[in-house]
């Protein structure tokens, strides 16, 4: 099927393959997120032979390298199972999907990449994949890229829009200029759909062929039916109980005040040690992300946290969305009233567009309650408090931590909210719709034209 939905990935595997220096590939990420259309999308305008082969539905193939990892007897395996496939060097992709399936694939990398005649592409789904047994097998020898769902540019994109109009929203941006009445209005539009939408890429056709939302709630809640299947299915081990139980309470656990994980709120008298693994399991296999607890609001970021003090996000706040009750779906859809879940849906959102821009989570909240701060990235030199705002209250916290000595790490922070752009010689205020683009813009302030001062520079 031909891919419709323009993906990062698209000009990610172009660099790949123009690079002389390139190694065998394994994209992985969470399933249905759009990893075997992309790679097919990519070879059918890249190469004259594609060869593609399924470890799952075509258990066949498992077996191909049972004889050794030189790259002519793995071909020669492969063309026994079907004599019509060609294999022309410099002009053949060999992709192998499903790649957990078979995991002395991942050992032929080695071979492919010391051969040097096929490019070699792997896909696999997360929840199903040892990544620790197939780094061990292919270490040195094949590039990683995680892939996600959607994020919201994409999503624009799908929508119709141009570069040069997502390349206006950053000109804002990096300049301080508010926007428009209209360009408020309407990307807050667009905001809100993507909130409710999601990144599935099967969803977001749906709604951009469809033009309303007709279908997309069915869609989600069979995802999250077949992510419940995954578990039971893979989760090997573990104990599939008690990784579905932690699965289910995400969503009960952020809408309160409080949006800490509480194993002991999971199931009575559970207990931290009887549970460790299930969040790895969940954060690994791409469903969730974890975000730490920092010890102290100070760098390095990595390090410096307590692993058994976190929050749990949904990858996807469509699927958060999705995973609610009937009621609270209706006011979310129609009314639009997304401040009602103790800003919880804002807050994972912001926290899925800084992962889909390579971010590690964190936030911060002291013994006393009386300091807390949703998320915390850094620039070259400095710490910088993340603060997500459903209304539009005082930001005592975020004040405090750029206002204070102790936090000598910190100089300026950043307030995502439903407020145009400003400045206040504290910290920049911006629309949510515009986060996907906060690690550029970290990036490149200091080379703009804007007011860099900072807060503590006055004292």
């Amino acid at each position: 099927m031909e891919n419709l939905l323009k993906r990062k990935i698209d000009s990610f595997l172009i660099e790949w393959k123009n690079n002389p220096e390139h190694m065998p590939l394994i994209v992985k990420g969470a399933r249905q997120i759009g990893k075997t259309e992309s790679i097919r999308h990519f070879a059918k305008h890249h190469y004259a032979h594609v060869i593609e082969i399924n470890f799952v539905l075509q258990k066949q193939y498992k077996d191909i390298f049972d004889d050794g990892f030189e790259v002519d007897t793995i071909l020669k395996n492969i063309t026994l199972k079907n004599p019509d496939l060609e294999f022309v060097p410099g002009e053949t992709l060999i992709f192998f999907d499903e790649l957990q399936e078979c995991i002395n694939c991942a050992t032929s990398l080695k071979s492919f990449r010391a051969d040097g005649r096929y490019d070699v592409i792997c896909s696999g789904s997360m929840m199903r994949i040892d990544y620790r047994e197939i780094e061990s097998n292919s270490v040195g020898n094949k590039e990683d890229y995680e892939m996600y769902s959607m994020d919201f540019e994409e999503f624009l994109w799908a929508k119709g829009y141009k570069p040069e109009q997502i390349e206006d929203l950053y000109r804002h941006m990096i300049t301080l200029t508010p926007f428009s009445h209209v360009e408020y209005d309407v990307m807050l539009e667009n905001f809100r759909e993507y909130m409710v939408l999601g990144g599935m890429p099967a969803i977001v056709n749906s709604f951009v062929k469809n033009k309303n939302y007709s279908g997309t709630l069915r869609l989600q809640r069979q995802i999250l039916l077949d992510y419940k299947e995954d578990i039971t299915k893979y989760a090997g081990g573990l104990d599939q109980r008690k990784i579905l139980s932690v699965y289910r309470k995400i969503p009960v656990f952020l809408s309160k005040e409080n949006k800490k994980f509480q194993i002991s709120k999971v199931e009575r008298g559970a207990r931290s040690r009887e549970y460790v693994g299930t969040v790895d399991w969940l954060n690994n296999a791409g469903i969730v992300s974890v975000c730490y607890c920092m010890q102290q609001p100070e760098l390095p970021l990595k390090g410096n946290y307590n692993p058994d003090n976190f929050k749990i996000y949904y990858r996807d706040t469509g699927l958060l969305i999705a995973s609610l009750d009937e009621e609270a779906q209706e006011d979310l859809r129609f009314n639009k009233n997304f401040n009602t879940y103790k800003g919880a849906i804002y807050e994972n959102m912001v926290g899925d567009m800084l992962v889909k821009q390579g971010y590690s989570l964190f936030f911060y909240k002291n013994d006393k309650g009386t300091l807390e701060m949703d998320f915390f990235v850094r620039d070259a030199d400095s710490l910088i408090p993340v603060e997500v705002k459903a209304g539009d209250n005082a930001t005592y916290s975020l004040n405090t931590l750029i206002n204070d000595e102790a936090y000598d790490d910190i100089r300026y922070g950043i307030k995502f909210g439903n407020k145009n752009i400003g400045f206040n010689g504290k910290f920049y205020t911006f629309p949510y719709f515009v986060a996907f683009l906060l690690k550029r813009f970290l990036k490149e302030k200091d080379h703009g034209e804007q007011n860099t001062y900072h807060a503590k520079d006055s004292y």
